[in-house]
C-alpha cells in the first residue's frame, strides 16, 4: 500500500444511508467531493452500502452497470395502497429485492402494526420469478408489518385459511385465527436458490422476537405486542405443520418475522452487510485500499454489533486498513477518525438542514487529518 504521507492513496468511500436525510449514493458523492478538495490526486472508489434495508437495491445497481431495473405496476403496499414495485436484474440472472421499497414503514399513511402485510414482496417476488431470475437477493429491513411473511407467502401462492376454510386477512393480527396452510400451489424457488439479507440476530416469538423487539417502532403498544407475538407463534405451528421451518433460527425475525415465512419458503438467512460487500465488490477492497471512509446517521454502541458500519471496521482492523467514520452523530468513539456533521454544523439541526453541504466538509476534512494538516 501507498503511504498516506507521500503519493495519491486509493479512498474507498463505503457509508450506509443517512436515513432521512441522505441516501448511500449520496453521501459518498458528498464525501468525494469534499475529499477531492484537499488530494485531488488520491483515487477514490465509490462503494455505497446497505445492509438489507432501505437502500439495498441502489447500492447494488450503483456498483453494477449492467444492472436492468425493473418495474412492477400495482403493487399492494403495506397498508393496502397500490404502488409500484421495483427490483434489479443483474447480468447473471440474479434478481435484487428490497422489501423496504414496497412493503416499508414509510409507506404507511398512519402506523397499523396489526393490519400491515408484506403481500407487496411477494407480489414482486413473483413478477421476478416471471421474468426468469435465476436466484434471488432479498433484503430483509424497513417492514411497516409484523406478520411473519404471510403476506409474502400468500402472493406466493399459499393458502392461509381459518377454521372454516376461509382466508384469514392481511396483516399480523388476523394471524390468530389462522388454522391451517395449503401450500400446494406455493410457487417453487428459483433454481439459483434465495438469499434473505439481515442485519439482526432476532428469533421469532418471545422476548427476543419480532413482535417484542420491533413492533414499537411500528406504532404497537405493549398489549397489541403480545397479541402479535402469540399470531406468530400461531404462524409458526400451522407453517412448521407443512414445511421445514425454525422459528428460533436466528434472524428469522428480521422484517417482522418475515425471515421466518420466506426461509420457511426455502430462503437463507445470511448478514446483509457482509454479502452487500461482496455484490459491491467492497469486500475486495479491504488490504488493497489504503483507507475505507463509511459512516451512517448514527455512530453508537450498536454500530459495532451487526450493523454495517461495525462490520466495515471489522474488516478494515482485521486487514489494517485505515479507516474513517463519518456520522451524523458520534455517540461513541470509533477505533479510527471520527468526525460528526453536528460537531461541524454546530448542532444537529443545523446538520439536517444542509447534509449535502456538511456531508461535503466531512469529506475535507477526514482528508485533512489523515494527512495530518488538520
Amino acid at each position: 500500500m501507498t503511504s498516506t504521507d507521500a503519493g495519491s492513496m486509493r479512498v474507498v468511500l463505503a457509508p450506509d444511508s443517512f436515513k432521512g436525510s441522505l441516501t448511500a449514493t449520496e453521501v459518498a458523492a458528498a464525501l468525494a467531493a469534499g475529499w477531492s478538495t484537499v488530494r485531488p490526486d488520491d483515487e477514490l472508489v465509490l462503494l455505497p452500502q446497505a445492509d438489507g434495508g432501505e437502500g439495498t437495491v441502489d447500492a447494488v445497481a450503483s456498483c453494477h452497470d449492467t444492472g436492468v431495473w425493473r418495474e412492477v405496476p400495482g403493487v399492494q403496499g403495506p397498508d393496502g395502497r397500490s404502488i409500484t414495485g421495483r427490483w434489479l436484474l443483474l447480468e447473471d440472472g440474479t434478481a435484487v429485492v428490497e422489501l423496504a421499497q414496497m412493503s416499508g414503514l414509510p409507506l404507511m399513511g398512519s402506523p397499523d402494526p396489526g393490519g400491515a402485510s408484506t403481500t407487496g414482496l411477494g407480489q414482486v417476488i413473483v413478477a421476478a420469478l416471471a421474468d426468469g431470475a435465476k436466484a434471488l437477493h432479498i433484503g430483509l429491513g424497513g417492514s411497516a408489518s409484523t406478520d411473519g411473511g404471510a403476506g409474502a407467502l400468500r402472493a406466493l401462492g399459499a393458502k392461509l385459511l381459518d377454521r372454516d376454510g376461509r382466508e384469514v386477512p392481511d396483516g399480523g393480527a388476523a394471524l390468530t385465527d389462522l388454522a391451517t396452510i395449503d401450500v400446494n400451489l406455493l410457487i417453487e424457488p428459483p433454481p439459483g436458490g434465495v438469499e434473505l439479507l439481515t442485519d439482526t440476530t432476532a428469533v421469532l416469538c418471545g422476548l427476543h422476537g419480532a413482535a417484542q423487539i420491533f413492533g414499537p417502532q411500528k406504532g404497537a403498544d405493549p398489549a397489541e405486542c403480545d397479541r402479535l407475538d402469540r399470531a406468530l407463534a400461531n404462524l409458526a405451528g400451522c407453517l412448521g405443520a407443512r414445511l421445514p421451518c425454525s422459528p428460533d433460527e436466528p434472524g428469522v425475525g428480521a422484517a417482522g418475522g418475515t425471515g421466518f415465512g420466506l426461509s420457511a419458503w426455502g430462503g437463507r438467512l445470511v448478514p446483509g452487510a457482509a454479502r452487500i460487500a461482496e455484490l459491491t465488490g467492497l469486500s475486495a477492497e479491504f488490504g488493497h485500499a489504503d483507507v475505507v471512509v463509511t459512516g451512517e446517521g448514527q455512530f453508537d454502541a450498536t454500530s459495532l454489533s451487526g450493523k454495517l458500519v461495525g462490520s466495515v471496521l471489522e474488516r478494515c482492523a482485521e486487514t489494517a486498513t485505515r479507516s474513517v467514520v463519518v456520522a451524523g452523530r458520534l455517540a461513541a468513539s470509533p477505533p479510527g477518525i471520527g468526525i460528526s456533521l453536528s460537531d461541524l454544523a454546530g448542532s444537529a439541526d443545523g446538520a439536517l438542514a444542509a447534509p449535502t453541504t456538511w456531508c461535503r466538509v466531512a469529506g475535507a476534512v477526514a482528508a485533512a487529518r489523515l494527512t495530518g494538516t488538520v
